[in-house]
């Protein structure tokens, strides 16, 4: 009797053993990853497949794997690979990085994917936009703009494909502005528009006509005044206090060189930009100074990069972080919610605090919640 219970005890535990080695295997989450791994940004694609490697060291549980595939920055190969990576039993993928590999994913609607663009336009459904749109970028500007009571703002864009991510996000920040203008990139078509936006001629008639006036005066202190006169540029205001340049690099530096010709000055006008992700060439140019942007979080990205360099020897960008970001963003969903029902995933009201910042998940949407920089004496100054 007891032989016979100790032989069926022994099969009972070599069953439980089988099952929850199946069981472990089936609740195993599965993270696909499409980055160029060939052609000319597969050194791009290397370290974001590091940033992962590195994210899931961190988290550090074996039930979770990451499934690297290649785009070769290309909409076809994109498409071949996210099919291999839905015979594996991939349900979610980070990835593509780039807005043109998007346009053939719509075919696999049971996979959702975390694409790397900031782009949120005309996305497949099952496409969800992870880089730093504009619509969170103008979420922290007009944050800004309340807690200091800035009003009368304007907003300069450039007339290239994203004024329209940038119109839209305008719509759904709901932030209050004066008047949106948009600009031509050609430097002697965009002197002459912002003259126009600055009443730049009429400012700078009235300097004249007050020069001409004084000089023919009988005043006791002519000398004085137009001695005055003289170091002024214009005479009158603009009919703004802040102005916000969806712009960036060189031409960002022209629009506000233009500013500065028409007598607009970031000392007399608060001066906004979209993230420059703390561009220094921006520290050496202290005409353009002080100037505000919205960008992630300086502390955990400098963090991030030492981590980084002293693992693999590379200097990641903020890619890297990001995609290192989507990898705790999918773990941490993946506690509490079925991954085999994905695409309800991102449709709960949800929030995640990663090295970014803070990721705002709602309705197939992710936005996020970013800090606040000054730029001024050369130097990048946190306000919140």
């Amino acid at each position: 009797m007891n032989k016979n219970f100790k032989i069926l005890f022994i099969i009972f535990l070599s069953f439980f053993s089988i099952c929850s080695a199946g069981n472990s295997y089936e609740e195993k989450t599965k993270i696909g990853l499409l980055v160029p791994m060939t052609g000319k940004d597969k050194n791009l694609g290397q370290l974001i497949i590091k940033s992962t490697k590195m994210a899931l060291e961190d988290i550090d549980d074996d039930k979770i794997e990451i499934f690297p595939k290649d785009t070769a920055s290309n909409p076809d190969q994109t498409l071949k690979s996210a099919y291999q990576l839905k015979e594996l039993g991939v349900k979610i993928i980070i990835g593509p990085i780039f807005y043109k590999n998007l346009i053939y994913l719509d075919e696999l609607q049971e996979i959702v994917f975390l694409s790397l663009t900031n782009k949120t336009l005309e996305l497949p459904r099952n496409v969800i936009s992870s880089g730093i749109n504009a619509t969170s970028q103008l979420n922290a500007i007009k944050k800004f703009l309340k807690l200091n009571k800035i009003k009368k703002t304007i907003i300069l864009t450039p007339e290239l494909d994203y004024k329209f991510e940038v119109k839209k996000a305008v719509d759904q920040s709901r932030i209050k502005i004066s008047k949106h203008y948009f600009y031509d990139t050609d430097p002697t078509k965009l002197t002459k528009q912002i003259e126009k936006i600055t009443n730049y001629k009429i400012r700078k008639q009235n300097l004249a006509d007050e020069i001409r006036r004084v000089e023919n005066s009988d005043l006791l202190d002519k000398e004085k005044q137009l001695e005055k006169l003289e170091k002024k540029y214009t005479i009158g205001n603009v009919n703004f206090n802040s102005v916000i340049v969806s712009d960036f690099d060189e031409s960002l530096k022209s629009v506000i060189t233009s500013l500065l010709y028409t007598d607009v000055s970031p000392k007399k006008k608060v001066f906004i930009t979209f993230n420059q992700w703390f561009d220094e060439s921006i520290l050496k140019e202290t005409s353009l100074q002080p100037i505000y942007y919205p960008s992630i979080n300086k502390k955990n990205l400098n963090d991030f990069q030492k981590k980084f360099d002293k693992k693999f020897n590379k200097n990641p960008n903020h890619l890297s972080l990001l995609s290192y970001d989507l990898v705790g963003l999918i773990y941490y969903l993946s506690l509490g919610n079925d991954l085999a029902d994905v695409n309800k995933l991102f449709k709960k009201k949800n929030t995640f605090k990663g090295k970014i910042g803070v990721f705002e998940i709602y309705n197939n949407k992710i936005n996020h919640k970013l800090n606040f920089y000054q730029i001024k004496d050369g130097e990048f100054k946190e306000i919140f």
